[in-house]
């Protein structure tokens, strides 16, 4: 490729961005905005996302719910002398109310139920947002 070849490319190239700048000059003076590509378009056909569809998005997202008994800490030793049969004296004491984890955070507090055989939770106590958001806050 000569010389002669790339200045000409160079002009070519320079006449371009000449005229789109003053495109964009004009429309800034006549007071039009310029037209930007949308790169996240709306996920909703009839416009713009409501707080309704914000929800939906995450409705089906699956959490890890765990119903807390107890705890206790033990040494080592005694877990490798369990056998079937053996019990864990736990800290939490027999009607005390249980703990309803999601994901690792407090959201409730329920009482063992039995239905069909079947162990259930009963939600006695529901933990407020506010009340969430402040045990949150004490952790961040």
């Amino acid at each position: 490729m000569s010389t002669f070849d790339s200045s000409v490319e160079q002009d070519a190239m320079a006449d371009d961005w000449a005229s789109a700048l003053a495109e964009a000059e004009a429309s800034q003076q006549s007071g039009a905005s310029p037209t930007r590509p949308e790169i996240f378009p709306p996920l909703s056909p009839n416009g713009p996302l409501t707080q309704r569809d914000d929800i939906d998005m995450v409705l089906d997202i699956p959490v890890q719910l765990t119903v807390e008994l107890g705890r206790t800490r033990i040494p080592i030793k005694h877990i490798l002398q369990l056998a079937q049969g053996s019990v864990i004296e736990l800290e939490a004491l027999a009607g005390e109310p249980m703990d309803v984890l999601v994901n690792g955070f407090l959201i409730a507090q329920g009482e063992v139920v039995v239905v069909n055989d079947k162990f259930g939770i009963r939600l006695t106590d529901i933990v407020t947002p506010s009340e969430r958001m402040r045990r949150l806050n004490r952790f961040a």
